[in-house]
């Protein structure tokens, strides 16, 4: 422990390395910024492209995005403030099986999802959201319910943005936590209001650049200029190896100690091989591991945004964008968490689990490596993934909102511009809601760890029937609604049972530790997936998809909807490949990685070596392809915007050479 530590019984106390006024302004100016900057690119886009913004384009982006912006606003509406913050508390937790579950266990469902993004423009091309297919398939009572299920996504997402983000910048800059959360969502609504969906994909490109450019300057740092991987094996070793009467020594002052068991990380780690930070044979890490995966798919099939993803990339596009946004997004909690979590244990600052819980442990390496420049780093780093997420989250709930309420049960005759109208309020209303329900959540004792955990028991009922809707024709509407809701009311049910059973009373504390959480997210997942197979089995559907192909079109905007994108050939081989490198790659992750890792047990110095390397490896990888691939695709924009500026016309694109008949027919064949 560094001199200037000791005595300390907790990394930030009451002091913050950043004055009040710099948490204002990044809050409040970068927010002004970005959301002047989107809005000014979507109109020029507008002017110089002939881009023509309906309702449509509002809610679908013109259902054209290409692979490297699909996969960009992938990354960003993936990377949340858990994804920043959660991964290093898990590291600090219980060492390096803890960044490989966080980054393994929440990348499949996206690599998995591009299987749905395919059928989606298959089944359902002309859809906005994922409720228009199950009311066009399953009827009202299914539709109600996801809608519920849909809503309950977003704001579970919505809330630990911003309890991870208020935490965050109260405990850098000292802006009061309840009016963080207020501040925070403005700069998302002004822009997201201003040029929907397609400012939402140009304020992730530029939010996913940032947070990469950040990651790499960490990963560099830790591992190459100020430490190195054997600097922090060694670190990480003696920890481990501490006596209770050592780490007492320790966290001490004036020749009275601090320490208690949990609160600090010091010594050796429960269910952990050896008491070891490095190793994969790790109990605490492999429940977490677990948790992560049920509740994450919760979060991924049943949040509308990444189904608004889907619905607006180009066909081409889609299947690739998602498996190549799941692979980039990887890197993000491994490389940052076995980077900053891993050295926060090695260097032993002294972050309380308190402090951990709340997600402040990258915030504290980072300001103990730069000083204040490294706080600064990690508030932009955190208002970039707050305010993509928060974005994409916004759009969601208001097509929601403007397609699955207003029309559907409000204004069935509504038109485009009434369509229109209603996203954009619903956006500022959704915003401005955010806000309370982060000062709720806070008030309630909640904080960042806590809410991530639980979210699995809540939504994953939905996962199973929303996978059935697109993938299995016999899937029944009655078997749907009860799997969700039946799931739902077990997984609660377990979920407290198994809290009593292990403490002998239900607290908020202890609602949040690992086996009850296990416990009732593996009953939510299995239970609705057992229950909609059960009822589907007796009673088949036998659906043909045709009512699910004819959702209307407020508008005849057919951008994106050419029939040559769709023809079943392209679609076959497209899902073919998904399904291929999807489920290859989720068992590569989740399965050979980790029993290739546990017969080395306890690392070696090398073999720590190597794991290092590969998260190294990794993130500048990722970091070129998922800035240089979106700007090399959308050249042909950039160039016209250009010549837009400079007052003159791009020149026209020189047709393609007509392809001979012969060869065209010998392609049909």
């Amino acid at each position: 422990m560094a001199p200037e530590y000791v005595g300390k019984t907790s990394f930030f106390g009451s002091n913050t390395p950043l004055p009040l006024e710099s948490g204002y302004a990044i809050v409040l100016g970068f927010g002004a910024f970005f959301s002047v900057l989107t809005t000014v690119l979507v109109y020029l886009d507008k002017y110089a492209n002939n881009t023509e913004h309906t309702s449509e384009f509002f809610n679908t982006a013109g259902r054209s995005v290409k692979t490297g912006l699909t996969a960009s606003v992938i990354v960003s509406q993936w990377t949340w403030a858990a994804t920043l913050l959660q991964s290093s508390n898990v590291a600090w937790n219980y060492g390096v099986s803890g960044p490989f579950w966080y980054a393994s266990g929440a990348t499949i469902q996206v690599l998995l999802f591009g299987i749905l993004a395919i059928e989606v423009k298959r089944r359902a091309r002309t859809a906005h959201t994922v409720c228009e297919m199950v009311l066009a398939r399953w009827g009202k009572p299914a539709h109600l319910t996801f809608l519920f299920f849909a809503l309950l996504a977003n704001i579970i997402v919505t809330s630990m943005l911003l309890l991870g983000g208020a935490a965050t910048v109260n405990a850098l800059t000292g802006v009061n936590t309840d009016l963080a959360s207020f501040l925070i969502p403005w700069g998302v609504i002004l822009y997201t209001a201003a040029g929907g969906l397609k400012a939402t994909f140009m304020a992730s490109y530029l939010h996913t650049a940032i947070i990469f450019l950040v990651l790499v300057v960490c990963v560099y740092t830790v591992y190459v200029k100020e430490f190195s991987s054997d600097l922090i094996y060694t670190g990480l070793q003696t920890v481990s190896g501490y006596t209770t009467a050592q780490c007492e020594a320790l966290y001490s002052a004036n020749g009275t100690t601090f320490f208690e068991a949990g609160k600090y990380s010091c010594g050796p780690v429960p269910e952990n091989e050896g008491g070891s930070y490095l190793t994969m044979l790790s109990g605490g890490g492999l429940k977490f591991g677990i948790i992560n995966i049920v509740g994450n798919f919760g979060t991924v099939f049943v949040d509308q945004s990444y189904w608004q993803s889907a619905i607006a990339a180009k066909p081409t596009s889609a299947h690739k964008g998602y498996l190549l946004g799941g692979l980039v997004w990887f890197t993000i909690p491994f490389a940052l968490a076995t980077s900053l979590g891993l050295s926060a244990v090695a260097l032993q600052l002294p972050i309380s689990s308190a402090e951990a819980g709340s997600g402040l442990v990258p915030p504290a390496v980072a300001t103990h490596l730069f000083g204040s420049f490294g706080s600064v780093m990690m508030a932009v780093m955190l208002f970039m993934a707050i305010t993509s997420t928060g974005s994409a989250e916004g759009i969601a709930v208001s097509s929601l909102v403007t397609y699955d309420i207003y029309k559907t049960y409000i204004n069935p005759q509504c038109t485009g511009k009434q369509a229109l109208t209603i996203s954009k309020v619903v956006v500022v209303i959704f915003g401005l809601a955010m806000g309370a329900l982060g000062v709720a959540l806070n008030y309630m004792g909640l904080n960042l760890g806590w809410v991530y955990q639980f979210m699995g028991n809540a939504i994953g009922s939905a996962v199973v029937p929303l996978w059935n809707l697109l993938m299995w024709k016999d899937a029944n509407a009655i078997g749907a609604v009860v799997a969700a809701w039946g799931g739902m009311v077990l997984a609660l049910a377990t979920w407290l049972i198994v809290c009593a059973a292990e403490f002998g009373e239900i607290t908020v504390d202890n609602l949040g530790t690992l086996n009850p959480n296990l416990a009732g997210n593996i009953v939510a997942l299995a239970s609705s997936a057992l229950i909609h197979a059960g009822f589907s089995l007796m009673w088949p559907q036998n659906y043909d998809f045709e009512s699910m192909g004819k959702i209307e079109m407020l508008e005849a905007d057919m951008s994106g909807l050419d029939e040559k994108d769709y023809t079943d050939q392209f679609l076959d081989e497209a899902k073919r490949w998904i399904t291929k490198w999807g489920w290859g790659f989720t068992v590569l992750m989740v399965v050979i990685w980790p029993l290739l890792s546990l017969p080395a047990g306890v690392f070696s110095k090398d073999y720590f070596a190597f794991w290092v390397f590969i998260s190294i490896a990794w993130s500048f990888v990722a970091t070129f392809v998922i800035i240089v691939l979106p700007i090399q695709e959308s050249m042909e924009a950039i160039t016209g915007v250009c010549y837009f500026i400079v007052g003159k016309k791009a020149p026209a694109k020189a047709p393609a050479p007509a392809e001979p008949e012969a060869k065209a027919d010998e392609q049909a064949i």
